[in-house]
């Protein structure tokens, strides 16, 4: 299974991961090119050498209309939230747009950063705001609808920003329509999360594994005052995320950041077994006593136990159409298998043991349509572990139209079927048996 895994053992940034994940590419000039001629309006991105305690990796930069964009990040950002700075770049972790929050509010945030923090980044911060406006979700859906990439791209850019803005509407107590992206609404903003959803689209890992994340320690200043480390936007979007704190005083993820992480995961956790071609690191641009980066590993995994829930329970006094029709709808809700075995049960009377095979998350469910459609009083739950080959659906072509072949593979093993269905369609057009049906097409093949 091919399995990217990402170490944010320093906090995540748009552009840290950008940076990451353009390492993993096999042609890293290549997507730059194509990533120019998206003709995002202003926007100039460059994929520069760094080297962070001593370990070499790559800072992506964006500039908008000739000005880098130095996203207020956050490392240093003792200021936190509603930084509308949408640029620096260069603070420590290059975050990207340090943060996007403020969003809900049309104010100015003080743009002279009274932030208390002490970003070194020798520049007044002016620079650029006359290209900074504050954009909407329609403003950001105005955008990406006409940039020149896959419908796919387009769809995660749109809801990294809806998790963005979700957040904010919660942390400002405003609906989301009225929510404004100061930073994360500017076009290094929209570069940023687009090269990260094209680069993800372009490696297309089976599983996407994340490491807790760290996300710094202290306070944030913002226009509305002091807050705590992570800022609200971010605390509401790493929900349900494990995530740590540490020595490092500053905000080590953005919103941004974590909208990607949370979009993209497919779990958070540790490092799972997995044999590694290629590391990549995306580097911020401050130094620390780590390094100063995001650590993206792509390789191979083998398929891991999956978890399953079985669900039983024992009835004496329903018809076998009653079954077979309460069996139809666990398989319409989602059961993975559905089956009877016949059974004694007291009073010496025959009965039927009902057996629902489904994931966890589908657990109520299938007890809502167990207690439905069956007489039961009452359902058993086991879980168990459960090894799978990885499965899919190939159509194949052949004189007699298109047949379905299912492939499986993993452990070291390999098969396939043709669909049962098209194989019966076939044998009863050209009136011959099922096992002639499928010599026709394997000789045809």
């Amino acid at each position: 299974m091919k399995t990217l895994y990402l170490d944010c053992g320093m906090g995540a940034a748009g552009d840290m991961l950008a940076a990451a994940l353009l390492e993993l590419v096999p042609r890293k000039e290549d997507f730059l090119r194509r990533f120019a001629a998206l003709g995002i309006p202003g926007v100039e991105a460059k994929a520069e050498p760094s080297v962070k305690c001593g370990i070499t990796g790559t800072h992506f930069s964006v500039s908008v209309h000739g000005q880098e964009e130095t996203s207020q990040d956050v490392h240093d950002h003792d200021h936190g939230h509603d930084h509308e700075h949408s640029h620096d770049h260069d603070h420590s972790h290059d975050h990207e747009h340090g943060h996007d929050h403020e969003h809900g509010h049309d104010h100015d945030h003080g743009h002279d950063h009274e932030h208390g923090h002490d970003h070194d980044h020798g520049h007044s911060h002016e620079h650029g705001h006359g290209h900074h406006h504050h954009s909407g979700m329609a403003d950001i859906a105005h955008i990406v609808g006409h940039l020149d990439v896959p419908e796919k791209v387009k769809e995660d850019v749109l809801a990294v920003y809806g998790l963005i803005a979700q957040a904010e509407s919660r942390a400002h107590g405003a609906p989301v329509e009225q929510i404004h992206f100061h930073e994360v609404g500017s076009l290094d903003a929209v570069a940023d999360i687009t090269a990260v959803c094209m680069l993800m689209a372009e490696l297309a890992p089976e599983q996407v594994v994340v490491s807790p994340v760290h996300v710094g320690s202290g306070k944030v200043r913002c226009a509305h005052g002091v807050l705590p480390v992570p800022a609200p936007a971010t605390a509401y979007i790493l929900e349900d995320v494990p995530i740590y704190g540490g020595k490092i005083q500053g905000e080590l993820c953005t919103p941004t950041g974590a909208a990607l992480l949370k979009h993209f995961a497919t779990r958070f956790g540790d490092m799972p077994v997995m044999r590694t071609g290629k590391v990549g690191y995306g580097m911020g641009k401050k130094d620390f006593e780590a390094a100063n980066c995001v650590r993206a590993l792509w390789g191979e995994t083998q398929e891991e136990a999956g978890q399953i829930v079985e669900l039983s329970c024992n009835m004496d006094d329903m018809t076998g159409e009653e079954m077979g029709f309460a069996m139809d709808r666990l398989f319409e809700a989602g059961a993975l298998d559905v089956y009877t075995l016949p059974i004694g049960m007291k009073k010496s009377r025959p009965g039927m043991l009902l057996r629902v095979m489904c994931r966890p998350e589908d657990r109520e469910k299938m007890v809502e349509q167990i207690f439905r459609h069956t007489t039961t009083l009452g359902v058993r739950e086991s879980r168990m572990g459960r090894y799978t080959l990885k499965r899919q659906m190939e159509q194949v072509e052949t004189p007699w139209g298109t047949i379905g072949e299912k492939t499986a593979q993993g452990y070291g093993t390999e098969r396939s079927k043709y669909e049962y269905e098209d194989l019966a369609a076939l044998a009863i057009r050209e009136g011959v048996s099922l096992r002639q049906a499928r010599a026709m097409v394997e000789k045809k093949k």
